[in-house]
């Protein structure tokens, strides 16, 4: 925003929700935030003595600081047995995995933030994958390290936009996209204050697409992405104990609710075409897939094959309440299906 459009999105404000506003900036902002309040208050203590604020650590020496921390938790170091971690360290993890943080967050401002926003990546890929591994004495990790991975990965996009462009941003953001959302959140349990200051990265993605250039834009880094991780898994071994079909089904099954914000953009668009290789792509599958198909067949009109992709997918998932709603919305329910809306009724 410019100048006067902040001025006009501060007037419709009242004094309580200014002081609101102003308050979260003091209280969660970084020391040099809360000194410049502290001069726009009280402008006499430029005459007092302040104490200095804390020099932000060296964006690479933090680099070097996470990739150390991160594998030494993957390689299971901080659960037991390893004397490169020690046992007060196993029960300190969370502020050693806090400062971290909150040292890369800091390092964003750099000039160059190149080192910084690599250290909070694999940040959170660390925080990411906590959820399905050991790697802390925790039963939840980022509820015990109160860290909103959707809080740090907003930051991050929009300082990777801030420095690289919009093509820059969506080069890096896509992959991520596909690597980082999740279903259901980033804690293992689902609920406690971490859990419920969570959102979708795909609505944190979709706050910063404003304009349909953009959603077109995007969506060609997400389709790259997509076929390099096609690539991927043409040339990774298929191994019994997670096929790849099932990582395709799960990672579908990630991004079910940003494919259908991708249909309501492009669909009658200039840009449609991107559908038709979304909707086909190896990289994807499962009955998430299947819908996906549903819904942009029905937008095309082709009522017939979207009844038929629709009980497909029912098929495979006849409980699943988006799938029930959308078959009986195109007037398809088929048996199974009418007897789980009639047992949800009840």
């Amino acid at each position: 925003m410019n100048r006067e459009q902040f001025f006009g999105q501060l007037a419709t404000l009242d004094e309580q929700r200014l002081r609101k506003a102003l308050w979260n900036l003091y209280w969660r902002g970084p020391a040099a935030t809360r000194e410049r309040i502290e001069a726009e208050i009280d402008p006499d203590q430029h005459g007092r003595v302040k104490r200095p604020s804390k020099q932000p650590a060296d964006p690479h020496q933090v680099l070097e600081e996470v990739d150390e921390f991160v594998a030494l938790a993957r390689s299971g170091a901080y659960m037991a047995g390893d004397r490169r971690v020690s046992p007060r360290e196993r029960t300190r993890w969370r502020l050693t995995f806090k400062r971290l943080v909150s040292d890369a967050q800091d390092g964003l401002r750099d000039r160059d933030a190149t080192a910084a926003a690599t250290a909070l990546e694999r940040l959170i890929d660390l925080a990411c994958e906590s959820r399905d591994y050991e790697y802390f004495h925790s039963e939840d990790p980022m509820e015990a390290a109160g860290f909103v991975v959707s809080d740090a990965v907003a930051l991050l996009w929009a300082e990777l936009q801030a420095h690289y462009g919009f093509a820059g941003f969506a080069e890096r953001a896509a992959p991520q996209l596909i690597r980082w959302e999740s279903r259901h959140g980033w804690t293992r349990s689902g609920w406690g204050r971490v859990s419920q200051k969570e959102i979708s990265l795909a609505s944190v993605l979709a706050q910063m697409l404003p304009a349909p250039d953009m959603w077109v834009g995007f969506t060609d880094r997400y389709l790259d992405a997509l076929d390099r991780l096609a690539r991927d898994d043409a040339a990774t071994p298929n191994h019994a104990w997670r096929p790849t079909g099932q990582d395709r089904d799960r990672r579908t099954a990630a991004l079910a609710e940003w494919h259908p914000l991708l249909l309501d953009r492009l669909i009658g668009s200039e840009a449609e075409d991107r559908l038709d290789r979304l909707t086909r792509h190896p990289a994807l599958g499962g009955p998430e897939l299947g819908f996906l198909q549903a819904q942009v067949a029905h937008q095309r009109g082709d009522v017939s094959n979207a009844r038929s992709l629709a009980h497909e997918s029912l098929q495979q998932l006849p409980g699943h309440q988006d799938f029930l709603d959308f078959a009986t919305q195109i007037g398809a329910p088929p048996p199974r299906a009418q007897q789980s809306i009639k047992e949800h009724s009840r």
